[in-house]
Formats: structure tokens, C-alpha cells, sequence
């Protein structure tokens, strides 16, 4: 069959775009309006997705707008054959099917095992509350073995024993500032040691007398000051009646204006063995040696019994 009124033998056969050619312009090709291939009379032959059903008769196909109008589905396909009115799984009715089955029991499916999770995570914790306990058992148990180490210690330097035959040269530590005794200390000027009055705390109740003569002293000499700095010198010393007052010198050099030895105790006047008490100062010491002296001087008032001295860091009064 040539081109021409009677269009193509086949739809497959006719040429979308001949009007674009002159043998087809020839012939009476024209653009495309709805429907054929630009020839005049050709076939439209368009069918809905899956309308045709090969080896059955031909039938008439649904015109273009109605879409409403679906074609007819046969009850069953042809063996072999396409199915026209195929359906995908998910248009079925339930939906698709799926690969998890229902859970049983009445539709409740076995959840997350919450209750071991629940029992892990409490052995967890009790292990953490367990380590913190043995932690601070351990921490009070050293602090406690330090304050007894620290109490025996103190105790242990509290009282130190001087023998005759030591000299007043003396060691400071930063912990433990020494204190000597009477016997200990450097005499000059006449200066001498008895033991006669009551109420001495020095070892052996010894004390230093015989200082109511000018020039008479005693020296301390203190090795191993930690530090330079303020510190507090005692003297444990008796008076009777009156208030007294000596010469302090420190390192070479006269401090403050005078050693306040009052009647503290309040005694009797000649009365030596109830005016047992003590006083302070606060000298400057530099770290390393440093010599402490107490002499009777013109002017000073040096009626005295001394039987200790010592130090301690700072500024303080006890």
C-alpha cells in the first residue's frame, strides 16, 4: 500500500514528521492536530496501558477525555497472556505482604529486654557506690594514722632534755622551735645559777640569779632559723613586788626600747617563788644563726630569777 488517502498500512508505519518533507507536503501531509501521523486519513489507533489483549479480536478502544471510563476486566487472563488489569502488590486489599509475621500471644510481639538492661544498669551503680565507700574508708583511715603520727611527734619534741655539759647554742626547725633551759644559756657578768626558789619549770628546777648587777646577761645562741621574718620570744622568769625590765639585744643590736618583765603573778615583794610568770617580745630574726641576749644595763631594774626562753613563729602571746 503506497502513501495516500487510504494513510499507512500500519501505524508503525507512518512518519510522525513527513510534513516536513516535500514528498509528504506532496502527498498532503500536515502538522499533527490531535490524533495520526501527519498524513491525511491516517489510522489513530491509541490504546490504554494494557487494553490490548493479543490473539483476542480487536475491540474498540475509550476515545481521549474519558478517563473516567476504565475498560471492562476480564474474569480471567488467558494462560500464557498478560495480564491487561494487573495490579500491584500495594492496590491489593490489606496492602502488600510482608516478610514479619503478626506477632502471636494476642498480637503482642516479644519488645526489648528491658528487665536484664534494668538489672545491669543497677549492679553498675552499686559497683560505683561500693568503690566510693572503700575510697573514703581508706582516705579517713590515713588521715587518722597522720594525726596520730603528727600527735607523737609533738609530743616527742615537746620536752627536750638539756644535760650540763650542752652549750646555748641551739637548732630551729620550721616545724619545732627550740626552747632552752637555764643551765643551757651563756652567763656573763656575774651572772649564776641556782636552784634554791620554788616554782623553776627548767629541767631540774634550775634557774639564773645574781642578774641585779650591771653588766650581767644571758646569751642564746640559735642555729637553723627557717625563715627571716617576725618572731615571738618568751621568758619564764620570777619577780617579787615590783616590775622589772632588762636589755634585749638581738643580733648585736639593742631591740625595742626595754624587756617588760612585770609583777604578772602579782607576789609579795621578796617573795620569789610565788612571782613566777612569763612575757613576750617580738623581735625580727634572720634566717640561719641569730644570738639573743638579756644584760642588766644603766638604768635597768634587773631584780630577776630567769629559767627559760623559746621561740615561736609570728607575732603571738601564747
Amino acid at each position: 500500500m503506497t502513501p495516500g488517502n487510504n494513510g499507512a498500512s500500519t501505524p508503525e508505519d507512518d512518519d510522525p514528521f513527513g510534513y516536513l518533507y516535500a514528498d509528504g507536503q506532496a502527498n498532503g501531509a500536515q502538522p499533527p492536530s490531535g490524533g495520526g501521523y501527519g498524513y491525511p486519513n491516517s489510522v489513530s489507533r491509541v490504546r490504554a496501558v494494557g487494553e490490548r489483549q493479543y490473539g483476542q479480536p480487536q475491540q474498540q478502544t475509550a476515545q481521549y477525555g474519558q478517563y473516567g471510563q476504565p475498560p471492562a476486566a476480564s474474569p480471567q487472563s488467558a494462560h500464557g497472556q498478560p495480564n491487561a488489569h494487573y495490579a500491584a502488590p500495594e492496590s491489593l486489599p490489606g496492602g502488600a505482604p510482608t516478610g514479619r509475621q503478626p506477632a502471636q500471644n494476642g498480637g503482642r510481639g516479644r519488645g526489648p529486654n528491658t528487665k536484664g538492661l534494668l538489672i545491669g544498669a543497677v549492679a553498675v551503680v552499686a559497683a560505683v557506690v561500693i568503690g566510693i565507700a572503700v575510697a573514703m574508708a581508706n582516705g579517713d583511715s590515713g588521715a587518722d594514722d597522720n594525726k596520730a603520727s603528727d600527735q607523737v611527734s609533738a609530743s616527742a619534741s615537746a620536752s627536750p632534755s638539756v644535760s650540763p655539759s650542752e652549750s646555748s647554742t641551739s637548732e630551729a626547725s620550721a616545724e619545732n622551735l627550740p626552747t632552752i633551759d637555764a643551765k643551757a644559756l651563756k652567763l656573763g657578768g656575774g651572772a649564776s645559777l641556782a636552784s634554791d626558789v620554788e616554782g623553776a619549770e627548767a629541767d631540774g628546777g634550775i634557774y639564773v640569779n645574781n642578774l641585779n648587777n650591771t653588766g650581767s646577761s644571758v646569751t642564746w645562741t640559735v642555729n637553723g632559723i627557717p625563715e627571716t621574718g617576725a618572731y615571738t620570744l618568751f621568758t619564764h622568769y620570777s619577780v617579787p613586788g615590783q616590775d622589772q625590765s632588762m636589755t634585749l639585744t638581738v643580733n648585736g643590736k639593742v631591740f625595742g626600747s626595754k624587756l617588760n618583765l612585770g609583777n604578772f603573778a602579782k607576789a609579795k615583794d621578796g617573795d620569789f617563788a610565788k612571782g613566777w610568770t612569763k612575757t613576750y617580745s617580738w623581735p625580727t630574726l634572720t634566717k640561719g644563726t641569730n644570738t639573743i641576749s638579756i644584760s642588766c644595763e644603766n638604768g635597768d631594774k634587773c631584780n630577776v630569777l630567769l629559767d627559760q626562753l623559746w621561740l615561736k613563729e609570728g607575732q603571738v602571746k601564747d
